[in-house]
């Protein structure tokens, strides 16, 4: 194997930027909760980073990108990491060890399940989440990494999704919504959120990471690498201010908040079309995703569903939209490797990409409903009412935030 030492150490650096985007959410959901509940959202990232990584170890990398089982998983050859040496080309870019292309795709399944702890924040035991957790990465991320960029059924349909659309923020809003469903409200509401500087410090580092999010998933430097940087900063500007405005006029004041969650939506919605569209469409992108994911998010709260975090409304509705966007949009002028969308005639892209996102919603709304129920006969998923009332940071992990909760 020749290695190319410029791709390996790009490589590198954008598997620590993704591994940075972790922490990131902790500090953007824990500005977002109460001063009771801060610790509580935030170990529930941080614990994906550590056991996530143990699950892909033992078999989540196997069972992404290893054989192949009626198109929909893996096997479990890899597992252990087994043939993972020295010597192992990356699949995708065979100038990149597989011990660097092993470690960015860990990083990816580290962050998809902690998108969904916004939603179900305050009133979940520990001991669910972590069981909840376990299953989620198995039997729907797996699976969808597979499909979509493992080899699997939808990437030999000629679906496409540059950095993960489907593969992380559809099925991770999805499973948000179905997790709001069957967990119900919270009997205590946060006053709002108890520190936006916090939410504006897990932005910046959401925003910075994504760079590696993206343009890593080109995995080499070229002008697309270029292209997916550049597509990701516009999209995530435009959708911020987009959103700034439709909230200035409906609330009547420019909320900082409101920039804060556009730029996230757009960041999201440009995510799986990235590499594939221009920077113009960049810009239609992330002003749809500011329109659209905005009135996701009213459209939550007129149904009073307590999605406490805006996961479906942000990342859900983001995912399903760039998905559907790159299907009209997509052009091989800023991506040969790519397609032509629905604008340059390609109906049946357009389609698959529909179907694919269809698909990819059913599965993950349904597996994690049903699989909540399951957890539930195992060990209780709501917390008690006095503990939601104490707040859980005290309840169930013994540790508060900040001194005063203590006196």
């Amino acid at each position: 194997m020749q290695i190319d030492t410029g791709n390996t150490a790009f490589m590198l650096l954008c598997s620590s930027l993704v591994m940075l985007m972790t922490p990131g959410l902790a500090f953007f959901y824990g500005g977002l909760v109460g001063r009771k509940n801060v610790l509580t959202i935030m170990i529930q990232s941080f614990v994906s980073m550590g056991w996530t990584t143990v699950i892909w170890y033992f078999l989540g990398y196997s069972l992404c990108f290893s054989g192949d089982v009626y198109g929909v998983i893996g096997n479990l050859d890899m597992a252990f990491l087994r043939g993972v040496d020295l010597m192992a080309p990356s699949p995708i870019n065979p100038t990149i060890p597989l011990i660097v292309f092993v470690a960015y795709q860990m990083m990816f399944a580290i962050i998809t399940p902690a998108l969904i702890t916004g939603a179900f924040t305050n009133r979940v035991t520990f001991k669910a989440y972590m069981f909840f957790l376990t299953a989620w990465l198995i039997f729907v991320y797996c699976p969808f990494v597979h499909m979509i960029w493992g080899g699997g059924i939808l990437q030999q349909w000629g679906v496409l999704d540059f950095a993960g659309g489907i593969v992380v923020h559809n099925i991770a809003g999805m499973a948000a919504l179905a997790s709001v469903l069957y967990v119900g409200k919270r009997k205590v509401i946060d006053r709002g959120p108890h520190s936006i500087p916090l939410v504006a410090l897990g932005t910046g580092l959401l925003w910075f990471g994504w760079y590696g999010f993206n343009a890593g998933s080109q995995f080499r430097v070229d002008s697309v690498t270029a292209i997916a940087f550049l597509n990701t900063d516009i999209a995530a500007s435009f959708a911020a201010v987009t959103w700034l405005l439709v909230d200035w006029m409906v609330s009547k004041k420019p909320k900082f908040l409101g920039l804060l969650t556009g730029a996230v939506a757009g960041l999201a919605t440009i995510t799986p079309a990235a590499g594939y569209v221009s920077p113009t469409t960049a810009v239609i992108i992330g002003v749809i995703a500011g329109v659209v994911c905005y009135y996701a998010v009213a459209l939550k709260n007129k149904l009073q569903l307590d999605d406490a975090l805006d996961v479906w409304g942000v990342h859900g509705v983001g995912g399903l939209l760039g998905i559907i966007l790159l299907g009209v949009f997509a052009t091989v002028a800023f991506n040969p490797a790519g397609t032509d969308g629905l604008l340059a005639g390609n109906v049946s892209f357009f389609g698959k990409q529909v179907a694919a996102v269809v698909i990819s919603s059913v599965w993950a709304f349904g597996f994690t409903y049903g699989m909540l129920w399951v957890i539930d006969r195992i060990t209780p998923v709501h917390v008690q009412d006095s503990d939601e009332s104490e707040g859980l940071d005290s309840s169930l992990h013994g540790e508060t935030a900040y001194l005063d909760e203590q006196l």
